[in-house]
């Protein structure tokens, strides 16, 4: 339900706005910095979909070694 949450908010969007967006992050944060930054949301998003779906770490252990 978040996906289609952020697709419609996504899809509202024109090429402009994404593109001031864009421009926006870079001036905050630099070009060296955004990679780190996505880095590190992604592994919260994997982190609290693990989470939610009840996995532990011993799980996912025990997933990467099969």
């Amino acid at each position: 339900m978040s996906m289609l949450l952020i697709l419609g908010i996504i899809g509202g969007l024109g090429g402009t706005e994404i593109f001031l967006i864009v421009v926006v992050l870079l001036l905050f944060f630099g070009g060296k910095r955004i990679p780190e930054l996505a880095k590190g949301l992604g592994k919260g998003i994997r982190e609290f979909k693990d989470a939610s779906s009840g996995k532990s770490g011993e799980e996912k252990e025990v997933q990467k070694k099969d």
